[in-house]
């Protein structure tokens, strides 16, 4: 019963993601414990926002925007591997904290999230009604703090929603494995 209860207080009950403080307290144990270690860990963080959300909630219901979200929590998952992680961090934005990659493998994630969700059907009432988000990324090897990380990835999503939303802004921890900003539409 106790488990239970501590799964039902680290999980967002409308997404059946982790919710906030259950995300980054599970980033800050990852980070931390590759300090203890003094290994040199790659990995990267994602801040994916849903694009026009607040007007899906004024054109269609707050119904229809918990809809909306709870899709987008879904495509988020279902591109992710096992020991990824997936949390609501706001209103209409996630993040994901993909430990062990390089800063191409995390484009590729971010831009197949990105993907999913633009090629998804949302029909509330019959009527479509297309997603999109923005995602803002950063990649890191070796020792750093989650608001170190969480400031990068923030930085890039601010980029990508000026630029035009739905699409990927990334900052490649400075290589050039990965574009710094990709759009396809």
């Amino acid at each position: 019963a106790q488990r239970d209860l501590s799964v039902i207080a680290a999980t967002d009950s409308l997404t059946a993601v982790l919710n906030r403080g259950a995300f980054s307290m599970l980033v800050e144990a990852y980070l931390e414990q590759t300090r203890k270690q003094e290994q040199t860990r790659s990995g990267a963080l994602l801040i994916i926002d849903a694009d026009h959300f607040k007007s899906i909630n004024d054109r269609l219901g707050h119904d229809c925007g918990d809809q909306a979200l709870k899709l987008i929590a879904q495509a988020i998952k279902g591109q992710l591997r096992g020991g990824d992680i997936v949390g609501r961090i706001g209103g209409e934005e996630f993040g994901v904290f993909l430990p062990g990659v390089d800063p191409s493998q995390s484009w590729v994630v971010a831009e197949s999230i990105r993907r999913r969700i633009r090629e998804m059907e949302f029909s509330p009432g019959g009527r479509p009604c297309p997603l999109s988000v923005s995602i803002g990324g950063t990649s890191f090897t070796g020792p750093i703090t989650y608001e170190e990380i969480f400031s990068a990835a923030d930085k890039r999503l601010y980029t990508a929603k000026s630029n035009g939303r739905d699409q990927v802004s990334f900052d490649p921890a400075g290589t050039s494995a990965a574009p710094s900003v990709a759009t396809v539409h």
